[in-house]
């Protein structure tokens, strides 16, 4: 009986776990190997996870059924996270563009308000990052695949002041200056 309330226990840890991811399926594809008999059908999925809190991944996955392959992309989405340093838990730090193959991406920090004003695979992933005020602009190829792997290319140029600051050896008002929309550091003097 003891054994039963622990193995209970442990499934509702899990599911918590679980729920605090929030995973979005960018795309689905159905793929045919021709054969003797006639075709063989599988799907390739293409999911994002994130907590809405500064971290995400991306993942594929291959099966013959549809949930099979979500099921393994989101697995491998949530081996495969990052952490990526927000303004004020809504915003880039600064503008940054990505590539991956014939994908190219740009994006920019955004004003309070602004919304994610971005497209299909990059809109997913600002979603599940927590990024509430982006503006992304997709140049090149359409692929989902190229258009997510070359926005996590631009969001790994992201870097903190914090950071910045404490590679350069400087304090963090240092860094910073005084910003012109506001978001200034408080405390910051001008030299």
């Amino acid at each position: 009986m003891a054994e039963e309330r622990g193995r209970g226990r442990r499934n509702r840890d899990r599911d918590e776990e679980q729920s605090e991811f929030v995973d979005k399926l960018v795309g689905i594809n159905r793929v045919a190997k021709t054969v003797k008999g006639g075709k063989n059908f599988g799907f390739a999925a293409l999911v994002v996870v994130g907590d809405q809190k500064g971290r995400a991944g991306f993942g594929k996955g291959k099966a013959r059924e549809v949930p099979e392959a979500i099921r393994k992309a989101t697995e491998e989405a949530k081996r495969n996270m990052v952490r990526i340093p927000l303004r004020e838990g809504r915003t880039l730090h600064h503008d940054g563009k990505g590539r991956w193959g014939a994908g190219k991406v740009v994006l920019r920090a955004a004003p309070p308000g602004t919304g994610v004003i971005a497209g299909g695979p990059m809109r997913a992933v600002m979603e599940v990052l927590g990024v509430h005020d982006v503006v992304g602009k997709s140049i090149g190829s359409s692929n989902p695949y190229n258009m997510v792997r070359a926005t996590f290319d631009a969001l790994k140029e992201q870097a903190s002041p914090r950071s910045v600051a404490s590679k350069r050896g400087l304090k963090v008002q240092d860094v910073v200056g005084r910003r012109t929309d506001g978001a200034s550091e408080a405390g910051v003097v001008e030299a």
